[in-house]
C-alpha cells in the first residue's frame, strides 16, 4: 500500500516502521520525530480523515511558541463502516447534509463541519474545551517537540498525548486552539488498548508530571 501511494502523490513518503509489540505508539512517534527533516511537525492518527485543508490551516496559523490544538467531529460506528473511498476523496465525510442523510442529528458540533472564516475563528475563541495536545490533530516545533525529549514511552492508550502536552506548557509552549478551523474525521475506533490498568498507570505519570512541572522525559527519544 506504502509502494502504491508513492505513485499515486507528488510527495516523498518515508515510512518508519516497528515490530507490533503491543501498543507502542510513543515509541514509534519518537522514531518518526526524529526522522522528519522539517522544523514544523503535525501529527494526525491512521484512523482519522483529514479535511482537504487540514495541512494548510495548520501551517499558515503556526507561530513560535505555540502548539496548535485542532478538532475533531467523531463518527457513528455504522456510518464509520460505510464510507468509501470516494466518499474520502469527493470529502462527503465532512458534508453535514450528506451526514445528515446518513443519520447524524442536529446538534452544536455540526458548526465543526460547517463554520467558516469569521465564524469559525469566533468559535475557536470561545469553545470551553481546553486546548490540549490530542494525538488526532495537533502540530509544533520539533525544536519543542525534542527541548522535551518528545512522547514518554511508559504512557499506554489512553492520555499519552495529553501528558506530552502538558510537559510542553511546563516548557513554556503555549496552545492555540483550531478546534473549528483545523478538522478532521476519526472513524469510530475498537479500543483493545484501553485497560483500567493502563488508564492508572498513565495517571500515576500525569500526576507526577503536573507536581513536579516536568518538562524532560527520561523515558523519550534519548534514553
Amino acid at each position: 500500500k506504502i509502494e502504491a501511494m508513492r505513485h499515486q502523490v507528488s510527495y516523498p513518503i518515508k515510512h518508519i516502521w516497528q515490530e507490533d509489540d503491543g501498543f507502542q505508539k510513543c515509541r514509534i512517534l519518537n522514531k518518526a520525530i526524529v526522522a522528519c527533516k522539517t522544523e514544523y511537525i503535525i501529527m494526525t492518527d491512521g484512523d482519522c480523515i483529514p479535511r482537504e485543508d487540514f495541512v494548510q490551516v495548520h501551517y499558515i496559523n503556526k507561530e513560535p511558541g505555540y502548539f496548535i490544538s485542532g478538532g475533531y467531529y467523531m463518527l457513528p460506528m455504522n456510518i464509520s463502516l460505510a464510507i468509501t473511498k470516494v466518499d474520502i476523496e469527493k470529502q462527503n465525510c465532512f458534508n453535514i447534509q450528506w451526514l445528515k442523510e446518513k443519520g447524524i442529528p442536529k446538534t452544536f458540533k455540526n458548526n465543526k463541519l460547517t463554520a467558516k472564516g469569521f465564524i469559525s475563528k469566533f468559535f475557536n475563541a470561545i469553545t470551553p474545551t481546553n486546548a490540549s495536545w490530542n494525538g488526532h490533530n495537533s502540530s509544533g516545533w520539533k525544536k519543542d517537540i525534542m527541548n522535551i525529549n518528545g512522547f514518554d514511552e511508559r504512557m499506554q492508550y489512553g492520555g499519552e498525548d495529553r501528558e506530552f502536552g502538558e510537559r510542553l506548557f511546563n516548557y513554556g509552549v503555549r496552545s492555540q486552539p483550531l478546534r473549528y478551523s483545523a478538522v478532521c474525521v476519526p472513524l469510530d475506533p475498537e479500543r483493545g488498548y484501553k485497560t483500567p490498568e493502563a488508564i492508572a498507570k498513565n495517571q500515576v505519570i500525569r500526576r507526577e508530571v503536573r507536581q513536579n512541572k516536568s518538562v524532560w522525559t527520561y523515558h523519550g527519544i534519548t534514553k
